[in-house]
């Protein structure tokens, strides 16, 4: 019913001509003030022993819930560096995120482990659904001009990110976020970090946090694009020097998937034919946010070149966890010799779409990481990798997995839902061969906790 109501709402209001709201600024004269870039804020964080990565998944608050369960997990385990005890939740250096993981990556990045605290009632037992409901029933927005988007763009400011801006990001001092969206136009995977904003001649530090994780979640059609003005005038003329010496390398050796990322990004320049960009769910183009990790090494020109250009030695244990929310439901349809429904058969094709590509990216990130880690490796300093992945699919007990698998990718869950969401991310990162591994490298131990397990047989 809730489904129906909102298409209702929608065919309502699909008369209406509606418009984006520009809220980006313009880059202004050179400052001191530092940017939110990769190249400023990568592994800022941590020892420098060890570099980890985080990539959160798509899946609306399922995927919140789940991710952040595994930052609780990382919270609660302990490793030894340098002879010391540190948290491996205070060696995360960056965490890439994807639509509804974007929620726990933004919050987490503005306030740390205030996260803990409050995030599971401010956003995870929130009936997110409802208010925006509630928002598009109001008369006096009937005749707006502003559209559903900016409905959630408001609701997010006002209950969850409270108006921050990646000003208030920087200053928080955390790992470094990278929300990632799709560029409706032209299928380009678009990350919020100063070095796209470039290519935008636009200052990221002013952009408000809750729209990048509106533009992250924008599904499309239920949700209008988020409007980025691409301005003209740019404090530095041309192209920034990391595209023009990743253009270079793909020119020496060709990398089709690159050359077409850089195609795509080519085309912010065009400045007489692009006045404006629009941005759309980041699962659009990676569900995992795991590509935009490997675009950044892959622009650098590998592994080596980039720890030079951040400025940091290269680390000893190379650790990448991905938190994959996506679900695999049994389908309904095989039950009986009904013939499927519309929405039955673009669920199950859009299903085999996303899972083709999501293992297309699982297994080029698995290849790279161990192929970055040989080649910044010597026989005096061995680099160890660890792609630790984490999904569903992991989960021995079948009625357990069915569970998940048939939770919604919704902004409503019940508390339930949320709880064992939590819950699956502690165990599944928990029992994970390689986390393991990882942690009997690094003398690792988990903290004794309170909670209690989900994923035990029911």
């Amino acid at each position: 019913m809730r489904l129906l109501t909102i298409c209702f709402c929608l065919l309502l209001l699909s008369g209406c001509a509606s418009y984006g709201v520009i809220d980006n600024t313009p880059v202004t004269e050179a400052t001191d003030v530092q940017p939110y870039s990769i190249a400023a804020l990568s592994g800022r964080k941590g020892s420098g022993d060890i570099a980890l990565t985080l990539a959160f998944s798509g899946g609306g608050t399922r995927a919140a819930a789940l991710a952040y369960g595994v930052l609780e997990e990382l919270r609660d385990t302990t490793v030894v560096i340098d002879g010391q005890p540190r948290r491996l939740l205070d060696e995360i250096d960056n965490i890439s995120s994807v639509s509804g993981g974007s929620f726990t990556s933004a919050y987490y990045g503005l306030y740390g482990e205030r996260i803990f605290e409050d995030f599971k009632d401010t956003f995870l037992r929130r009936d997110v659904e409802s208010q925006l409901l509630h928002r598009l029933f109001n008369p006096l927005r009937w005749f707006s001009s502003k559209g559903r988007t900016e409905m959630a763009v408001e609701l997010y400011e006002q209950e969850v990110f409270h108006d921050a801006t990646y000003a208030d990001m920087l200053h928080a001092g955390g790992p470094l976020i990278i929300i990632n969206a799709s560029d409706l136009g032209y299928g380009v995977r678009f990350s919020f970090v100063q070095e796209y904003f470039d290519l935008l001649c636009s200052n990221l530090l002013t952009f408000p946090v809750a729209r990048a994780v509106a533009a992250s979640s924008a599904v499309p059609i239920l949700f209008q694009p988020v409007v980025i003005e691409d301005f003209h005038d740019c404090r530095n003329q041309g192209k920034p020097e990391w595209m023009q010496e990743a253009e270079k390398r793909a020119a020496k050796n060709p990398n089709p998937a690159l050359e077409q990322i850089l195609r795509g990004l080519e085309t912010y320049s065009d400045k007489e034919n692009r006045d404006y960009a629009h941005f759309v769910d980041g699962g659009i183009t990676d569900n995992l946010g795991l590509r935009a990790v490997y675009d950044v090494m892959e622009f650098s020109g590998g592994p080596r070149l980039f720890y030079q250009q951040v400025g940091r030695s290269p680390p000893r244990y190379v650790t990448i966890i991905s938190v994959n929310a996506s679900t695999d439901p049994e389908p309904e349809m095989d039950q009986s010799t009904k013939q499927p429904s519309i929405k039955e058969t673009i669920s199950a094709m859009s299903n085999v779409q996303l899972h083709l590509y999501n293992e297309a990216t699982l297994d080029l990130m698995q290849m790279s990481l161990a192929k970055w880690a040989q080649d910044i490796s010597t026989p005096d300093f061995p680099i160890k990798p660890y792609f630790v992945k984490l999904g569903f699919i992991d989960i021995e007990q079948p009625e357990q997995r069915r569970f998940f698998n048939e939770i919604p990718t919704s902004f409503t869950l019940s508390e339930e839902q949320v709880n064992r969401l939590i819950e699956a991310g502690h165990e599944l990162l928990r029992n994970n061969p390689d986390y393991q591994r990882l942690l009997h490298d690094l003398g690792g131990a988990r903290l004794q906790t309170s909670s209690t397990p989900a994923m035990r047989q029911r």
